[in-house]
């Protein structure tokens, strides 16, 4: 099911779901409509228990371009309100693909610059092609991160390499970005679509509740004290230990077969 002329269209394959950010003409720059497309989106990824992985990537030769800068001289005066309204609606998409309780697959599919980048790193496992590369951008048009950056950029590569990059602006290729974390991998531009399509497959296939377990522990980890992250581990695997998933998992390990999670859905 697709919405071709929506700025984020939504495909169901099974169990997985494709968001494709879809102003190609526009370089995927993110504007009003397509922000609240966006969270259109991940509000039904989020609460349809179906969907078992999501796969973000970009329509067209680049990921996303960031800010639709074109639409700030439309607002004139009202810039300040423009922006709040469009950073806040971001930022409620941005905040349900972090906490849905399955993975996100990032497919980077060409340059991701500004928000675009943001939403790149967003992912548990992000695809970068070859050909990609990345830049933070606002500095250039006086503005600061906006999308989650700021946070999610030192988690990925650390404080200092997040200050260059977002400071001074200097453009990262996919080949470093997978070298300093900011990206799993790169592969070429020809495999992006197969090596997005397994990967994708194999997270579907896998156990979304444990996942959904590891990604919430994940999030609160760089804010915890330890011992609060014990027990916040002994909670979620004492959890996980009662589920149809571990269940399947145990029989399957005994077994020496391959384990079939679905069946813990």
């Amino acid at each position: 099911m697709r919405m071709s002329d929506s700025p984020v269209t939504v495909e169901i394959d099974g169990s997985i779901a494709t968001l494709m950010l879809n102003r190609p003409a526009a370089g995927n720059t993110v504007n009003q409509p397509l922000a609240d497309a966006l969270l259109d989106a991940a509000i039904r990824c989020d609460n349809d228990t179906a969907i078992r992985c999501v796969v973000l990537s970009g329509n067209g030769k680049l990921f996303c371009g960031g800010g639709d800068i074109s639409a700030f001289d439309v607002a004139g005066d009202e810039v300040p309100a423009f922006l709040s309204r469009l950073a806040g609606t971001l930022h409620m998409a941005v905040s349900r693909l972090l906490r849905m309780d399955k993975p996100l697959l990032v497919a980077v599919n060409g340059p991701a610059a500004g928000a675009g980048l943001s939403l790149a790193i967003s992912g548990d496992v992000v695809i970068a092609a070859q050909s990609a590369h990345f830049i933070a951008a606002y500095g250039s048009v006086g503005l600061t991160p906006d999308g989650g950056m700021s946070w999610l950029l030192p988690r990925h590569v650390g404080l200092r390499r997040a200050q260059e990059i977002i400071l001074t602006n200097r453009k990262v290729s996919a080949q470093e970005a997978a070298a300093i974390g900011m990206v799993t991998r790169t592969v070429p531009d020809e495999e992006l679509a197969v090596e997005v399509a397994r990967t994708a497959r194999a997270l579907a296939d896998g156990p979304t509740g444990a996942i959904a377990g590891a990604r919430a522990l994940l999030l609160k980890s760089a804010s915890t004290p330890l011992e609060g992250q014990l027990e916040r581990e002994t909670r979620a695997i004492t959890k996980a230990g009662g589920s149809a998933e571990c269940r399947e998992g145990v029989s399957a390990f005994l077994g020496r077969r391959k384990p079939d999670f679905s069946k813990g859905a």
